[in-house]
């Protein structure tokens, strides 16, 4: 039973996540074609057998059982149904082929341009509701693992990041987003103790990322994108919270303390105090910590060492618990002691922040594309189907409501990239035919408008089947 909510729940989050996006992309379209008097006969979300379908003046609204897609049917035109009955007769006003190729342009980018405002909108409300998460970036040293591709690029553990991409950055959150790292070339300006330098990543970097998020996922692991790129925060280790009745709280730890070693091995930072209380096993360790004289003594359980200037010294010993598969102490890191908060943006900031990333993340993913052509990127390693996009809408979920309509937005931007391209069926292939016909100021033949689309139609549906095969073999190995 629990095997089939867990299956099912993939299947809401999924449905939700294609169904807001492609009814958003129909009504793009729909809007655009009744605006200039055209006839809409169909619009649905979904594909065939129909669940529900009802007729409203001209339209039928229909809701398919297939939800991985959709389509607006529109009187006059070749779409992706081949259905060419009536189309070799005279045009009729309120048909798609008897309207100015300048309007019917417009009607075939709607769809792609109300994806694309929907992703500024959706990242904007985003930024209202959330705020925008700000770290000094020259507050941050970097934590470089051995043997990563940031070790390979030249990062050492205490650079501190300036520049991404040769442009100067003021948050640390910018340093690992999407649309960075997707740079060609991905490229960091860090300030170290000599000077600064400027290093470039490797080449195929998305497709190694990519690779090494599998492995990880099939090992039961969740990273982000700096621990993938083996580069991370290094937070001092300073507690920001301490849970009641944890194995912490009953040693004496507070609020305010800051570990200095585990069992005689010292603790420079948050995550080298992760690896230690994780490889404890929950046997008990000796932990030392200094509290500041500021914040008053060290609770019961804990024994006073020595007085270090301003701050005392205390040991106790502490047995980590067990918590799914690792350990705990019971304890948060302050991120407020590097200057982390959250900014609060007006209604304009925010929309303009939306804007920004969706410029962003339309050029990174143009580039990428472009990548992907050339060979400096591979297919397999970064192409996925519905299969990935139902795997990501689930975890997105599980991280929260603004993790998942984050992805959502990113979502939005894919759909609208491949849309625009220059396919049979897709709305960029229609565009092509759109610019034939305004330069040659005559339609192509029916047939040879049909035969393409025939192609075109056979062409996605051999990448439907390449990305669920792929997805299959990237998720279940």
């Amino acid at each position: 039973m629990e095997a089939i909510l867990n299956s099912l729940s993939y299947f809401l989050w999924v449905a939700l996540a294609l169904g807001v996006l492609v009814f958003v992309h129909e009504l793009g379209h729909f809007l655009a074609a009744r605006l200039f008097g055209m006839r809409v006969d169909a619009f649905s979300l979904g594909f065939p057998p129909n669940l529900f379908y009802k007729k409203v003046g001209d339209t039928e609204y229909r809701v398919g059982a297939v939800p991985l897609g959709g389509y607006v049917k529109i009187a006059g035109m070749v779409d992706e149904s081949l259905d060419a009955e009536g189309l070799e007769s005279e045009p009729q006003p309120d048909e798609f082929r008897s309207k100015p190729v300048w309007q019917r342009s417009v009607v075939i980018t709607a769809g792609v341009i109300f994806n694309l405002v929907f992703a500024a909108v959706l990242w904007g409300a985003l930024a209202f509701v959330y705020g925008r998460p700000y770290t000094p970036a020259e507050n941050v040293p970097l934590e470089v693992a051995e043997g990563t591709i940031a070790s390979e690029m030249g990062l050492r553990t205490g650079d501190r990041v300036v520049g991404v991409n040769g442009e100067p950055i003021e948050r640390f959150e910018e340093v690992f987003a999407p649309e960075a790292i997707a740079a060609d070339p991905f490229t960091l300006t860090v300030r170290r103790e000599d000077g600064e330098a400027e290093l470039t990543g490797p080449e195929g970097l998305a497709s190694r990322l990519s690779r090494q998020l599998t492995e990880l996922e099939r090992a039961g692991e969740e990273p982000n994108l700096g621990t993938l790129f083996g580069a991370t925060a290094r937070f001092p280790p300073v507690l920001g919270a301490v849970s009641a009745g944890s194995p912490a709280a009953a040693a004496g730890i507070r609020p305010g303390d800051r570990i200095l070693s585990i069992d005689g091995d010292p603790t420079p930072s948050w995550n080298r105090l992760t690896e230690q209380v994780g490889a404890s096993g929950g046997r008990p360790v000796e932990i030392v910590w200094a509290r500041p004289d500021s914040l008053g003594p060290a609770g019961e359980g804990a024994e006073l060492v020595e007085q270090r200037g301003a701050a005392a010294v205390y040991r106790a010993e502490v047995a980590p618990q067990a918590s799914g598969d690792g350990y705990l102490l019971g304890v948060g890191q302050d991120r407020l002691a590097i200057g982390y908060r959250v900014e609060r943006l007006g209604l304009g900031e925010s929309l303009a922040v939306g804007t920004e990333r969706t410029v962003a993340n339309v050029t990174m993913t143009f580039a990428f594309i472009g990548k992907l052509v050339t060979g400096r990127e591979s297919v397999r390693d970064n192409v996925g189907g519905p299969l990935m996009i139902a795997k990501q809408s689930k975890e997105a979920a599980d991280r929260g409501l603004e993790s998942f309509w984050e992805f959502v937005a990113y979502l939005s931007i894919a759909l609208a990239v491949f849309n625009i391209l220059p396919i049979p069926a897709l709305d960029g292939g229609h565009l092509v035919f759109l610019a034939y016909e305004g330069v040659v100021r005559r339609e192509p033949s029916l047939k040879v408008r049909m035969v393409v689309q025939q192609l075109g139609v056979a062409l996605i549906l051999a990448l439907m089947v390449f990305v669920i095969f792929n997805d299959a073999v990237r998720w279940f190995g």
